[in-house]
Parts: structure tokens; C-alpha cells; sequence
């Protein structure tokens, strides 16, 4: 049985039903699998590091009006997700199997190919429950979506294995199931949110590591501050900054042109190879 926990359909079936997403991955599978049977939105403002993110009052009110809310679950949400009174909440993690245990967990899955395959499956399923006509759009779309998802698992797996190097240095541990998955070995400059102050300390334990591991490239975020990860490829050999992006929101820039989530994991895979010496 689906763990969905939607508990009434939508009747009126002409208009597009209202679906919020927490914030910019789940937001792109959810308009995905939607098409244009769905009216998404996302809570958490696409440009905005989203960890520490608190929702307005208008937001939280907003939330409250959608016919069905996503979330990406594993604790990313937990600090503003039981201010939401909606009977229609879907964790789109359940189907990965990971341990839903106590201890602190990493939530980023969307990062692995495979794990966001699952979130596709899950987003399919509740959309089908809630909007029973659509289903044949909906079992489409999440074809289509999951082809475009095992050709980016394909091709990573084709690039990988040509490179010279396994470790890299990622902002913050948002890569660990990427790299379980292909094989890498992710080593991060903060935690599991990339927010608070990197000690000193911290930055010169990452330029020790980075020598004695022959790494000449560090990775920043778009949303973060690039200057931590700058400081330490001025003390390495050869040393540069990359783009390694979670993608948990893109630049205005970027939503303008259309980029979308593939293309971040494609970017994603070229800036890998420079780091991992790719041939």
C-alpha cells in the first residue's frame, strides 16, 4: 500500500488542481508529473537557501488553501511543517526505504538519480489519488520524467569511472548518496545545512586535506557565499572554486532561462569531472 495520506479527491476536475511544493527539486517533479492538470507552487521562494527558511504567515495561509502539499521529508521541512493545517500532506521520501529513525538524517536525496526516482513515484501515485481522471496524464508524465532520470543515472555512470580521483570537497554534505550511489567519496566543509560560520580551524583542516589528497578543486554553492570555499583554494596548488549545486533553489537568472533540474545535475556532472581528473 501507498502511504499516502490524502483524504478527499478533487471533484472539480477543469481546473487545475492546487499543489504546493516545499521548495524548488520537489517543485520541479511535482510540475513534471503535473503538467498542465496541476497549478504548482513552491513555499519556499525559488532563489532562497532553504534549510533555515521560515514561511510567512501568508505562506503558511496559502499551504492551507492547496488541494495537496509535497514535501521532500527526512527532517527538511520539520522546523515548519506542523504549522500547516492540510489534510492532503505527501512525503515524497517514504518510497527511498531509508531508516526514518531518530537520529539526525541526511534529507538529500534528490540528489541521487535513483532516490528521485522514487520521489517521482510517490508524487505520481498521490496525484492519481487525489485526481483520479488525470491518471493516465499523470502515469505519462512520470515515464517520461523517470526515462529523462535513468539516461542521467546511465551517463553518469558511463563518465565516472574515467576519472583519476574518487574524493572531492563539496560546501556542505548534500552529495552523500550521490557518492554512496556512484562510488565517490564526499568531504564537506560544513554540515548537513550550509548555514552558520565556518571556523577558521575548519578551513585549515579542508586545505590539509585537500593537499594530502592532491585535490585542486573546491566546490561552492550558488546560494551560499563562495569566500570559504575561495579562501581554501588560495592555499592549495593550482587551487580553483567550482559550482556543486544542491539544487535546492536555482538563480533568478537561471529560472528566466528555463534551466531545469536535469540541466543542474548535468552541470553538476561537468564541473565533478574537472575536479575528479576525468579523461
Amino acid at each position: 500500500p501507498i502511504s499516502v495520506q490524502t483524504n478527499q479527491t478533487v471533484a472539480d476536475t477543469k481546473k487545475p488542481i492546487k499543489v504546493l511544493a516545499s521548495f524548488f527539486p520537489i517543485y520541479e517533479f511535482v510540475k513534471e508529473i503535473g503538467g498542465n492538470k496541476v497549478d504548482a507552487t513552491t513555499l519556499i521562494p525559488i532563489g532562497i537557501e532553504p534549510h533555515d527558511y521560515e514561511p510567512t504567515i501568508q505562506q503558511i495561509q496559502q499551504a492551507e488553501n492547496a488541494d495537496i502539499i509535497f514535501f521532500n521529508g527526512l527532517g527538511f521541512e520539520s522546523s515548519w511543517l506542523n504549522k500547516i493545517n492540510n489534510d492532503n500532506l505527501v512525503d515524497t521520501s517514504v518510497l527511498s526505504n531509508l531508516s526514518q529513525g531518530n537520529q539526525i538524517r541526511n534529507p538529500h536525496i534528490w540528489l541521487d538519480p535513483v532516490f528521485a526516482k522514487a520521489q517521482v513515484q510517490q508524487i505520481k501515485n498521490a496525484l492519481i489519488e487525489i485526481d483520479p481522471n488525470n491518471k493516465l496524464d499523470y502515469q505519462r508524465n512520470a515515464i517520461n520524467f523517470t526515462t529523462k532520470l535513468d539516461s542521467l543515472d546511465s551517463e553518469i555512470r558511463t563518465a565516472l569511472p574515467t576519472c583519476n580521483k574518487k574524493d572531492f570537497i563539496a560546501f556542505h554534505d548534500a552529495f552523500s548518496y550521490f557518492a554512496d550511489r556512484y562510488g565517490l567519496k564526499q568531504h564537506s566543509i560544513t554540515g548537513v545545512a550550509p548555514e552558520g560560520e565556518v571556523l577558521p580551524q575548519r578551513i585549515q583542516e579542508i586545505v590539509e586535506l585537500a593537499k594530502d589528497l592532491g585535490i585542486n578543486v573546491v566546490y561552492s554553492e550558488e546560494l551560499v557565499d563562495p569566500r570559504f570555499a575561495e579562501v581554501i583554494a588560495q592555499e592549495i596548488p593550482d587551487g580553483k572554486v567550482l559550482i556543486l549545486s544542491p539544487i535546492e533553489g536555482i538563480e533568478e537568472e537561471e529560472q528566466e532561462r528555463g534551466v531545469g533540474f536535469i540541466d543542474k545535475m548535468k552541470e553538476n556532472l561537468n564541473n565533478l569531472k574537472q575536479g575528479l581528473k576525468c579523461v
